[in-house]
């Protein structure tokens, strides 16, 4: 008997999981079309319809879903067994967001790697969810609310809004209570809402001009050129409010903090390297605890 290709198999199993082809193409650095045309071979070779064909996604069919099950467990079998028999220094990959990557964790790294000189720490810069299956992760920084299913979680900090401008910009300015008496000068968008969630749509200024980023590091970025005022998470900028680089104008109230926050979070059981990714783990909650003491 002629067995399927592991290609075809790991392209089942992402649509599988997403019951989508586009995100399974995603997560495997796939077309879509490639991703589709793998899972059709499969179906041509088994000789089994393994999917429903849906408006919005797809569907397991009934023999498919048991075979997933079986395949996940394979190809799960088969990770472990390339894992085992390298022996490459233990590479742990954590996957967060785009800004608190390069404003909090690439800061912060050399000291780590210093202190961890046999450790590979890969960063996996995203906005898409790891799903801890298949993807290679092995801990994730998420911005939400708990509970996390399925995942331990470690809460790391508040998402304390601030106002920021470069000091060149604010000149003598000092810190304001009321937002709502910000300094009209043009306004750096990011990719969040943050400006509408604070001011109220119907409050946001009409004699600024704005300037839009699909990231916050890069309105931060702005704001340190002096281009106008960055409305990011305080956690973001404290390197910068520190030196002096970047001017605190408005600082988010107690009563203001949402319940969202900062999460380490990872499966209870690593599929590899467990010393190694308890090691990361105990590093970052530890430069929390360093910055953001309870």
């Amino acid at each position: 008997m002629r067995h399927p290709s592991l290609n075809k198999l790991r392209a089942f199993d992402a649509a599988a999981r997403h019951l989508n082809f586009r995100l399974a193409a995603e997560e495997l650095n796939l077309t879509q079309g490639a991703v589709a045309q793998q899972v059709r071979a499969l179906e041509d070779e088994l000789g089994v319809q393994l999917f429903d064909r849906l408006p919005r996604g797809l569907a397991l069919t009934g023999p498919a879903e048991g075979f997933h099950a079986q395949v996940r467990r394979g190809l799960d079998e088969i990770d472990r067994a390339i894992i085992n028999i390298s022996q490459q220094i233990p590479r742990i990959t954590l996957s967060l967001p785009p800004s608190f990557a390069a404003q909090w964790l690439v800061p912060r790294l050399p000291g780590f790697l210093d202190k961890n000189p046999g450790l590979d720490l890969a960063t996996l810069a995203t906005e898409r969810l790891a799903t801890f299956k298949g993807d290679g992760v092995d801990l994730a920084i998420r911005i939400g609310t708990p509970p996390f299913p399925g995942l331990k979680s470690h809460f790391l900090a508040a998402i304390r809004l601030v106002a920021v401008a470069s000091p060149v910009l604010t000149g003598n300015w000092k810190t304001i209570e009321n937002i709502q008496d910000m300094p009209h000068l043009r306004i750096l968008l990011d990719s969040h809402t943050s400006w509408k969630e604070v001011l109220g749509t119907e409050l946001l200024p009409e004699d600024v001009t704005y300037l839009s980023f699909s990231h916050s590091s890069l309105a931060i970025n702005a704001a340190l050129e002096g281009q106008g005022i960055a409305l990011v998470p305080e956690l973001l900028v404290q390197r910068q409010l520190t030196n002096g680089a970047l001017t605190c104008l408005w600082l988010q109230p107690d009563q203001g903090i949402g319940t969202r926050g900062y999460h380490l979070v990872y499966p209870e059981n690593p599929v590899r390297f467990g010393e190694a990714r308890q090691k990361v783990i105990d590093w970052i909650c530890r430069e929390f605890e360093k910055d953001w003491p309870a």
